[in-house]
C-alpha cells in the first residue's frame, strides 16, 4: 500500500501523474510542461492534480474549466468526462479548478480563419490547425466564441478513459484478472466474479502505475447520457429552485462592502471629487480614490447598499476621454470612414467583377446601420478579493482568470503565483465577462483594507455605463439584378476594431493587421453570387468596445440578409427559392430545406397584413435559418411564430441545445426591436432596464426548434441563434407591409404590440 504524502508538482506531461492520497487524469497532447493550475501550499492527503479527473478518498472531483455563465458549460464538460470514466456526473464533486496555461482554449481562434467555415480543403484544416496552437503560446483561457464543446469535446472525453482505464489497470493488479478481463458500472471497477471496487478504493494503487494513456473512446451509440433526449444539465434544479449561487450570492464573516462611481467617459480622468456629503453617511468606513481600470471613487462600507447610496452623494469633476461626446458625432465618424481608401481594413471575399458590373445597367444602393448595446446581463459586475501580505484571493465570474490573475499581479506588484482566482457561476454575460476592470477596481480597494475580504459590486447603473459595448457601425451596399437573379453584392460595413482594443485591455499588445470581426457573418456566407464583394473599413477608435453575443455576426448577418432579401425582391423571386439556388454549401442547403419543410413555406405573403420572412447566417460553423411570421394590426407588429433550423454536427444535449438557439432568437429579436445605447457627454443615456427593454413574455412567438447533424465535426450552439433573427424578422415587416427597415432597434420606425 502506498504511503499517503504530499507531492507537489508546477509541471506535468502527459503520460505523468501527481497524487498523494488520491490519482489524477488528464489529457494534455503538449510537448513542453504545463503549469499546473493549482495552489503550491498543498496539504499532507491532497493531490497536485492533472487537469480534468481527480480520484481520491474523499470522492471523484470533475474539473471543469470552461465558465458557466448560464449556457450549461459546467454540465456538459461533467457528462463528456463522465461519459467515458462510466459514472454519474451527479455523484461527483464539480468545479472550475482554479486557473492556469494547461486550460488554453485550442478552438476560440479558429472563427478568425482568413477562410470560411465552409471550406474543408486541406488548405483550410492547416490555418485552423495553426489557429489552435496560438492560445496555447497566449496561454488563452478563456470561455467564448461558441467554443466550449468544439474544444473539449475529445479532451474530455480522452481523459475520462485515461482514468477509467488506470482504474482497471490498478484493480487488475490488486485482483489477479487482466484489465481486458474487468469492467467498469457507475463509478466502480467489476471483476469477471461479480465483485465490485469502487473508485475511490483504488486511488492510492492507481497512483503508483503510469497512466493508461492509449485508450480507446466509446462508440457515440453506447452513450449512457450523451445525445439522449432524457438528459438534464446538472444545474437545472438548483437553478430552478432558487438554490443556485452566484459570485453576487458569496458571503465571508467580517467582510465589508464596496462600491464606485468611475468616469462615464470610459478612459477620462478623474479631476477632482467632493466626499463631504459621502463620509458622514450610514455605514461609511472610508472613501478612497481609484486609479486602476476607469478612474473614480470608491466607498467602502458595512453593506452594499450603504456603498451605493455614499458613491452617489460623491461629486465629481471627470476629464473628457478620447473620443467622441455624442452618437451623433460617433455616427458621422462612421459615415466618413466606409469606402474611404484610407479607412481600408480587408477584404476577404472579392469575386468576379463587381466594378464592372456596377458600371452598366441600374444599380440599387441601400445604407443601414446599428446601434451600440449593452450586454445587461442580469447579474451586474462583481468580485469579492482579499488582499494579504502573502497572496490575493478573488472570487468572481469570469470568462478569462487568467489575464485577471496576471494583471492583478501586475498592478499589485506581487508575483502571479500569488493571486488565486476562484471562478464562480455567473448570472448572465453575453461577453460582459471578457471583462475585467471591476476586479482591477476591487483589488485596489481590497489593497486598502489588507486581511480582510471586500465585496465590490457596480450598480446596474455603473454596470451599463462601463459596459465595453457591441460596436456601432454603418454598412453602405450597392446591388444588381440580371435575368430575374441575383447578380452582384457589394457590401462595405464601417466601425471601429473590437478585437485590437479587447486584447489589448486584457494583455497591453495591440494586434496587428485587420480586424476580422467588422465583416464576420457578411463575407463568409456560402452563397455563390457572380460578383460578391465585401469590404470591412476601419473606423477611427471611439466608445471601447467589446465582443458581445455572436461577435461580429450579430450585426453582419442583419446587414447581409436584409440586402440579400432586398437584391431578391427586386428580382422578383421567391426569397426562399432564390436562396436555395445561390446557396453553394450542401449542408446549408439542408437547412434552408428543412426550415422551408418546418414552416410550410409558400412565400413570403399569407394575406392580408400578414407576412413571412426568412434569413440565414453560417456563424461559428453552424448554419442557422429562421422563419418568422407576423401580423400588421391596427396597433403595431405583432410576432405570431417562429421556426429555427440549425446544424451543430453532433448533438450532446439536445434540450439545452435548443433552449441555446430558442434563448438566442429571443435575445436577438429583443434588442432587434427596442434596444440602443445612445450616447451624450460620452456616457451612455440608457442606464437601467427601464430604458433598455427585452422582449416582453406576451411579445414572445411560440418557437419552433429542428436541430440537424449532417455537418462534420461537432459545433457549438450559444450564439448561432442570434444572427438570422433581426433579418428575418425585418423580412417578414416588409412582406406584411411593404416597409423596409434598415435601422435597429425597428421600435424607431415601426410599432409593436
Amino acid at each position: 500500500m502506498a504511503s499517503v504524502g504530499k507531492i507537489a508538482r508546477r509541471t506535468f506531461l502527459i503520460g505523468s501523474a501527481a497524487i498523494a492520497g488520491g490519482v489524477a487524469f488528464g489529457t494534455y497532447m503538449v510537448k513542453r510542461p504545463i503549469p499546473n493550475p493549482l495552489l503550491d501550499d498543498l496539504a499532507d492527503g491532497e493531490a497536485a492534480i492533472t487537469p480534468f479527473v481527480k480520484i481520491a478518498a474523499e470522492g471523484v472531483t470533475l474539473i471543469t474549466p470552461r465558465a458557466d455563465k448560464g449556457q450549461g458549460a459546467y454540465s456538459i464538460q461533467a457528462y463528456l468526462i463522465a461519459e467515458e470514466l462510466d459514472i454519474d456526473p451527479k455523484d461527483t464533486i464539480r468545479t472550475p479548478g482554479l486557473p492556469g496555461p494547461a486550460y488554453y482554449n485550442a478552438a476560440v481562434m479558429t472563427e478568425g480563419s482568413p477562410l470560411p467555415a465552409y471550406d474543408e480543403s486541406a488548405t483550410a484544416e492547416t490555418i485552423r490547425s495553426v489557429l489552435r496552437v496560438i492560445p496555447k503560446l497566449f496561454a488563452l483561457q478563456m470561455t467564448g466564441g461558441s467554443s466550449t464543446v468544439p474544444d473539449m469535446y475529445d479532451k474530455l472525453r480522452h481523459a475520462g478513459a485515461v482514468a477509467r482505464e488506470t482504474l482497471k489497470e490498478a484493480a487488475a493488479i490488486r485482483t489477479g484478472f487482466a484489465r481486458a478481463q474487468l469492467t467498469t458500472e457507475n463509478g466502480h471497477v467489476v471483476t469477471p466474479d461479480g465483485d465490485k471496487i469502487a473508485y475511490t478504493d483504488l486511488a492510492v494503487e492507481a497512483a503508483e502505475i503510469d497512466p493508461i494513456t492509449d485508450v480507446e473512446l466509446r462508440d457515440p451509440k453506447d452513450w449512457r447520457y450523451l445525445g439522449k433526449p432524457g438528459l438534464t444539465r446538472i444545474d437545472m434544479e438548483p437553478k430552478c429552485t432558487g438554490a443556485e449561487k452566484y459570485g453576487i450570492d458569496l458571503n465571508f464573516d467580517g467582510m465589508l462592502f464596496a462600491s464606485i462611481c468611475a468616469n462615464p467617459g470610459i478612459g477620462g480622468a478623474l479631476e477632482s471629487f467632493d466626499a463631504s456629503a459621502a463620509e458622514s453617511m450610514p455605514g461609511v468606513q472610508s472613501i478612497i480614490e481609484v486609479k486602476a481600470g476607469n478612474a473614480g471613487v470608491a466607498v467602502i462600507a458595512s453593506n452594499t447598499w450603504y456603498a451605493f447610496q455614499a458613491v452617489n452623494a460623491i461629486e465629481c469633476e471627470w476629464g473628457a476621454p478620447a473620443y467622441p461626446a455624442t452618437s451623433a458625432e460617433i455616427f458621422a465618424n462612421l459615415e466618413a470612414a466606409v469606402n474611404k481608401e484610407d479607412n481600408f481594413d480587408h477584404r476577404q471575399r472579392d469575386e468576379g467583377d463587381v466594378d464592372a458590373a456596377l458600371a452598366e445597367g441600374e444599380v440599387f444602393e441601400a445604407q443601414y446601420r446599428i446601434p451600440f448595446l449593452a450586454h445587461a446581463p442580469m447579474e451586474p459586475m462583481n468580485a469579492i478579493v482579499k488582499v494579504t501580505d502573502e497572496k490575493v484571493e478573488i472570487w468572481t465570474g469570469t470568462q478569462i482568470p487568467l489575464f485577471i490573475k496576471n494583471r492583478v499581479a501586475q498592478n499589485l506588484g506581487i508575483e502571479a503565483e500569488n493571486v488565486f482566482v476562484y471562478v464562480q457561476p455567473m448570472g448572465g454575460s453575453f461577453g460582459h465577462k471578457l471583462e475585467m476592470t471591476h476586479v482591477e477596481q476591487a483589488a485596489e480597494v481590497a489593497a486598502s483594507v489588507k486581511g480582510t475580504p471586500v465585496k465590490f459590486t457596480w450598480s446596474r447603473e455603473e454596470d451599463m455605463t462601463h459596459d465595453y459595448p457591441r460596436p456601432a457601425s454603418v454598412m453602405h451596399a450597392r446591388g444588381k439584378i440580371k435575368d430575374g437573379k441575383v447578380d452582384t453584392f457589394d457590401v462595405s460595413v464601417s466601425q471601429s476594431a473590437m478585437a485590437p482594443g479587447w486584447f489589448g485591455r486584457l494583455t497591453g499588445i495591440g494586434i496587428p493587421g485587420p480586424d476580422a470581426t467588422i465583416t464576420t457573418g457578411s463575407w463568409d456566407q456560402p452563397f455563390a453570387i457572380p460578383n460578391y464583394r465585401v469590404t470591412g473599413y476601419r473606423a477611427p477608435d471611439m466608445v471601447p468596445v467589446s465582443s458581445w453575443r455572436s461577435v461580429g455576426a450579430s450585426g453582419n448577418g442583419f446587414y447581409h440578409d436584409t440586402f440579400l432579401d432586398e437584391l431578391i425582391h427586386k428580382a422578383g423571386a421567391d426569397p426562399m427559392e432564390e436562396r436555395l439556388r445561390l446557396c453553394l454549401h450542401e449542408q446549408s442547403r439542408k437547412v434552408l430545406e428543412e426550415v422551408a419543410e418546418l414552416s410550410g413555406w409558400d412565400g413570403p405573403s399569407m394575406g392580408e397584413d400578414k407576412g413571412r420572412g426568412v434569413a440565414f447566417c453560417l456563424s461559428f460553423g453552424v448554419p442557422t435559418a429562421q422563419v418568422i411570421e407576423v401580423t400588421n394590426t391596427d396597433r403595431g407588429i405583432r410576432i405570431d411564430k417562429a421556426f429555427i433550423v440549425a446544424d451543430v454536427g453532433r448533438v450532446l444535449d439536445p434540450m439545452n441545445a435548443e433552449a441555446q438557439l430558442t434563448g438566442g432568437m429571443i435575445y436577438a429579436l429583443s434588442h432587434a426591436i427596442n434596444s440602443e445605447l445612445t450616447y451624450e457627454n460620452y456616457g451612455p443615456v440608457q442606464n437601467n432596464y427601464h430604458a433598455y427593454e427585452g422582449l416582453r413574455l406576451y411579445q414572445t412567438p411560440q418557437i419552433e426548434v429542428r436541430i440537424l447533424e449532417n455537418m462534420s465535426g461537432i459545433r457549438g450552439v450559444g450564439e448561432p441563434g442570434v444572427p438570422p433573427a433581426a433579418p428575418a424578422l425585418g423580412n417578414a415587416i416588409f412582406a406584411a407591409t411593404g416597409q423596409r427597415i434598415r435601422e435597429m432597434p425597428f421600435n424607431k420606425h415601426i410599432d409593436f404590440i
